[in-house]
């Protein structure tokens, strides 16, 4: 490979650090220079500024839609040109299967959030958090929680063991919050995660200062971050500790989240005998986690707790395994396990395994000072530790090989493993393998407070799931304690994060003219042609079809229990309708009011509305007895575009009876032509 100069991206230039601060990168495989890096001479404030000035208003102008489709031309970029980045992954150490995990994750992340925007964020600028609170006796006084963009700047400084998705796994939610960020990956493979962001600002969709790189330190730019900005720091908990406690994180109250040292455990249950499917499927996941990226994963197996009436058994197979497996070039298709990042990186690995052994441990397979493979490159075979008295060997709960290492520990008792698990001090992922949901459940309340992430695997789903170290983008990535205490992704919750919520107070119709869409007791435009006559580019927030009476007969309450065989004694016996303490009498079926509602606002003629996709936020509020009428208010909420071809419309259907007292509320879906 050709040894290449990185660039820094600052205020819309491509930027090299200045000669006196450039570093040569090493090739994981065999120490020959692959890139150099650095960012001496960049204007750091300027950076920041930049960001605040043009990137986060170009940002805030787009709509959580718009930006949701500039994340999807994003993840396809990546896609169309992953070959590339495939190729320089192998300089890393790393295999295809771990760049696929990188490269093609990555995008799909980009997709993921993508998706999820287009689908649970309205076409508008802010995002509302919960339903309106009543503030007083008149309904003209409401509350309401609602999200706005941030006005700062996202710093991402991000770890070398994932350059492409761990950049991304970040942007992702920072850029359809609307706030631009600031990308600092790590210095050991720099050069993968310059390329995939040149990928992003060629495909051409990116708003001037929406992203910035750094390929460098970050010189003073923490000396000019406020409150209005963001850090997200994946690295070791001492260099958290040390931006956490920067003096102007801590004065200006800058919102940090980091997901650092994790000491993960993977349990097998009490009931997973040898023989057993959970058995073979445990052994599996130990072993793949500690060689799919040679062990560099934060949420790779650490701890691996067994009954110890199963220890010997799982050493041996665990072992065995590992026996098998491959170590060498990762180009090659036989090789089942690549090289670390580095020589330095490897060394840190054999200090702590050492520390561990020194605290008590044994080695059951492997050589903890190993250099095997090409000579040249940052190989080492993989280990295994047994911990025979896991209590007494603390070293093993405290201590994090960031390698192809794991430790094996037995348990005498379902309590014991939850103290065990819980030992660590917090976590990024934990694995539980059970057939028994009584043992599952038990666990989970006894150790879900210290793990972020917990994943029960049996025969019924092992086939389906993604493993232990996957971190997925509609889940929280993030733990407590050792963990960090953050959070990143989790749908939706990771777009927050980069958002402020504030309590907005008023009448329904000024909260509807702020939040853009349509807010019960808000103003409504009461449409003379039938609103499903209408494409969705025009209709507008507010637009109401308010329908004729229709009365609700006994006759139609007991046709719709025989036809439907819903027999239900309110509907059917007036005498017990009475005795109970919410009916005064026979009531209608909420299903014959919701048909009935669908056959005073349906326009049966073929038209713009495509399908009915579904209903959400059902409410039945007032009962609806024999004689009353019912009649329907159908309001436009909110809309969405899934495509060129269709798009969503979301109403509001507001059923009242005679009296204009509210009988039921809820959320209609319809698919429309745009």
């Amino acid at each position: 490979m050709k040894t290449q100069q990185l660039l820094n991206y600052a205020r819309g230039e491509w930027t090299p650090g200045d000669p006196a601060s450039l570093t040569e990168l090493p090739s994981a495989l065999d120490g020959s220079p692959v890139a150099l890096t650095g960012s001496g001479g960049i204007d750091f404030g300027g950076m920041a500024r930049f960001a605040r000035e043009v990137g986060g208003p170009a940002l805030r102008a787009l709509t959580f839609h718009q930006r949701a489709r500039m994340l999807k031309a994003l993840g396809l970029a990546i896609l169309a040109r992953k070959e590339e980045l495939y190729e320089l992954n192998y300089a890393t150490g790393a295999t295809r299967k771990d760049g696929w995990i990188d490269i093609e994750g990555g995008a799909g992340t980009l997709l993921s959030f993508s998706s999820k925007g287009r689908r649970e964020l309205p076409d508008a600028h802010v995002l509302l958090d919960g339903q309106l609170e009543p503030l007083s006796k008149s309904p003209l006084f409401q509350g309401q929680h609602v999200y706005t963009s941030l006005q700062g700047v996202a710093v991402h400084i991000n770890a070398f063991n994932f350059p492409v998705w761990g950049m991304l796994e970040k942007l992702a939610p920072a850029l359809l919050a609307g706030v631009p960020a600031i990308v600092k990956p790590a210095s050991a493979t720099a050069w993968l995660a310059e390329a995939a962001f040149r990928v992003m600002i060629e495909a051409g969709v990116l708003p001037e200062g929406a992203v910035q790189l750094v390929v460098g330190g970050v010189g003073d730019l923490f000396d000019h971050l406020s409150g209005q900005d963001v850090v997200s720091f994946t690295g070791s908990a001492q260099t958290a500790l040390k931006l956490r406690t920067h003096p102007v994180i801590q004065r200006e109250s800058v919102k940090f989240i980091a997901e650092q040292d994790s000491l993960n455990a993977s349990v097998l249950g009490p009931d997973a005998a040898p023989g057993t499917p959970e058995f073979d499927l445990f052994v599996a996941e130990v072993v793949n986690e500690m060689t799919v990226k040679a062990g560099q994963k934060c949420t790779a197996i650490r701890r691996a707790m067994v009954p110890t009436a199963f220890f010997a058994a799982a050493e041996e197979a665990i072992a065995t395994r590992l026996s098998a497996l491959t170590v060498g070039n990762p180009r090659e298709e036989a090789t089942g396990m690549g090289a670390l990042v580095s020589k330095a990186q490897r060394d840190n690995v054999h200090e702590a395994v050492a520390a561990i052994l020194a605290g008590g441990a044994r080695v059951a397979s492997g050589d903890p000072e190993s250099r095997t493979g090409p000579g040249g490159g940052a190989f080492m075979a993989p280990v295994l530790l047994c911990a025979d008295d896991p209590w007494a060997c603390g070293a093993a709960h405290d201590i994090e090989p960031f390698g192809p290492v794991a430790t094996l520990m037995p348990y005498t008792d379902a309590q014991d493993a939850v103290q065990l698990a819980n030992r660590g001090k917090g976590s990024l992922a934990l694995s539980l393998f059970t057939h028994s949901g009584e043992v599952a459940r038990d666990f989970v309340l006894g150790a879900g407070a210290f793990h972020g992430r917990m994943l029960v695997i049996d025969r019924t789903n092992a086939a389906f799931s993604t493993g232990h170290g996957s971190p997925l983008p509609v889940l929280v990535h993030g733990g407590p304690g050792r963990a960090g205490g953050g959070e990143e992704m989790g749908g939706i919750r990771g777009v927050t994060h980069y958002m402020q919520r504030t309590a907005l107070q008023g009448s329904p119709g000024m909260i509807a003219a702020i939040t853009a869409q349509y807010i019960p007791g808000g103003p409504k435009h009461v449409l003379d042609a039938h609103p499903f006559r209408k494409r969705m580019s025009e209709l507008h927030i507010g637009d109401t079809l308010r329908t004729a009476s229709r009365t609700v007969t006994v006759e139609d309450i007991e046709h719709f229990a025989h036809f439907t065989g819903d027999t239900f004694y309110a509907h059917m016996d007036e005498e017990a309708a009475k005795a109970s303490p919410i009916f005064e009498g026979r009531v209608a079926h909420g299903y014959l009011i919701l048909s009935f509602a669908a056959g005073l606002f349906v326009d049966p003629a073929p038209g713009p509305v495509l399908a009915n996709t579904g209903l959400e936020n059902l409410r039945f509020l007032t009962p609806l007895y024999p004689g009353d009428s019912m009649r329907v208010e159908l309001t436009v909420r909110s809309k969405s575009l899934k495509s060129e071809e269709t798009g969503v419309v979301r109403w509001a259907v507001e059923i009242f009876n005679q009296k204009d007292e509210l009988v039921a509320t809820y959320d209609l879906l319809t698919e429309n032509v745009p």
